[in-house]
């Protein structure tokens, strides 16, 4: 959530911020009107209890009659504060929800549009193949996987219904190839020094810690995470109240919930893998072929917090480590900056990576990573410890000790594989003239061969 001090002292700003999120502005509006109430009936409640206070230590000896009119006065003051405070936690529940439900502001240099098109591309990397040149027309994905035993819907569909799969053979050892090549890239200190002094020298190389999250996540939790909505796109589990998580940084991003981190563990970053779940309500007759749209697929997932001076810089370090992933595999994509308007609620800035899909013609998203600031964190409660590194003077405290500033820290995340889209891209951008698919070179010796087929 956004900075209660900026709601109130620049409404306009965040007004006219929000818009571009395509956000109602009379959210604002509505958050200061239930704020200033908040704030008159703390102020009564404050009244009320120092009145009690001094009521309690001035009438502290008295007896008979006068004790009898001390006790009425206060047991009154009491009731009142009780009436008081009622209505204030019911203000204060109010006042929350409208103020969860303000999206972040997003960055200066982040494109102002309403949706999609107003995407821009920031820089494009490889050449489409042209298989005309090879004199055959490329397959799609799902009509190679069946071909070759790879991919299997129609089985999937009689066990779960539309939208499942099945990875069959090499499918299944193209993708654990993704992923340990993900784990022991993001784990590998001279790879993450590589790629940081290529990016900044003031970035920190430190590498990855590997995480298995869980794949169910508490309502509170999510709503904290700022993810939970669209609910419909979410399956629920009433009997345990749980949600299934739609991708891994559901659940790494509350690793630190409710923490104060010293400055000087930060960055603290995560690789996780998980299964993720969507419903993918309302794209039904949209990309509803093969693989690229299901409601269970797998991802590898990063995330990161940092200090709020380095974190423009680490997502920046993301997307670095996302290409040279790409440059690995040989596949053709294109960054794209991601307007205002397309952008995810808790975003400060969200930059894509699209790779070239052949069967489609055009590049398709696989890739995002996101900038929040600190919104989540203030959502999370997870805060820095910053240390006073100035010399200590008896004006820092009254034990002439250096004070602590407490802030909270600055998040990001980001995908590495979404592994569904990325055998997408690899099956159709490999294939074969003879209908076989070649092995990327950087996963053959996890996959064991060069051709499958």
């Amino acid at each position: 959530m956004l900075d209660i001090k900026l709601l109130r002292e620049e409404p306009g700003k965040v007004r006219k911020a929000i818009a571009t999120k395509n956000a109602d502005p009379k959210l604002v509006d509505k958050f200061l009107t239930l704020d200033e109430e908040w704030r008159k009936l703390t102020k009564e409640v404050d009244e009320r209890r120092s009145e009690l206070k001094k009521s309690s230590a001035r009438f502290e000896t008295m007896s008979g009659p006068a004790e009898t009119d001390r006790r009425d006065f206060n047991r009154d003051i009491k009731k009142k504060i009780q009436e008081l405070g009622e209505k204030l936690a019911d203000i204060e529940k109010e006042r929350d929800i409208v103020w969860h439900a303000i999206p972040n502001l997003p960055s200066d240099d982040t494109p102002i549009a309403k949706d999609e098109s107003g995407n821009k591309v920031l820089r494009t990397s490889g050449k489409p193949r042209d298989f005309s040149a090879e004199r055959f027309k490329p397959k799609d994905h799902l009509e190679l996987g069946e071909k070759l035993g790879l991919i299997d819907v129609e089985s999937a569909a009689k066990v779960a219904g539309t939208r499942f799969a099945y990875l069959k053979g090499d499918a299944v050892l193209l993708e654990f190839a993704l992923v340990q090549h993900a784990f022991e890239f993001l784990t590998n200190h001279e790879i993450m020094e590589s790629i940081a002094q290529g990016v900044n020298h003031e970035i920190n190389d430190k590498p990855f810690v590997p995480v298995i999250p869980p794949v169910m996540i508490r309502p509170d939790v999510f709503q904290r995470m700022g993810r939970l909505e669209p609910k419909d796109d979410r399956y629920y589990i009433p009997a345990d109240d749980l949600y299934l998580v739609g991708s891994a940084e559901h659940t790494m991003g509350p690793l630190h919930m409710d923490q104060t981190i010293p400055e000087g563990e930060l960055p603290i970053r995560y690789v996780g893998f998980s299964t993720a779940f969507r419903r993918e309500a309302g794209s039904y007759g949209k990309d509803t072929r093969g693989i690229l749209r299901v409601h269970q697929f797998d991802k590898v997932e990063i995330e990161s917090f940092t200090m709020p001076e380095k974190a423009v810089l680490e997502q920046e370090f993301f997307v670095a480590i996302q290409e040279n992933l790409m440059w690995e595999l040989e596949l053709p994509y294109r960054v794209v900056q991601i307007c205002s308007g397309d952008m995810g609620g808790p975003d400060v800035r969200q930059i894509d990576i699209e790779t070239w899909m052949p069967s489609q013609n055009q590049y398709r998203e696989t890739h995002t990573s996101d900038y929040m600031g600190d919104y989540q964190a203030r959502r999370l409660g997870t805060k820095l410890k910053r240390s006073d590194k100035r010399q200590t003077t008896p004006s820092h405290s009254a034990t002439g000790q250096a004070k602590d500033k407490v802030e909270y820290v600055h998040m990001n995340d980001a995908t590495v594989f979404a592994v569904g889209r990325m055998l997408i891209a690899i099956i159709e951008n490999y294939q074969t003239k003879d209908g076989k698919i070649e092995v990327p070179k950087a996963l053959q010796k996890y996959v064991g061969k060069k051709i499958i087929g």
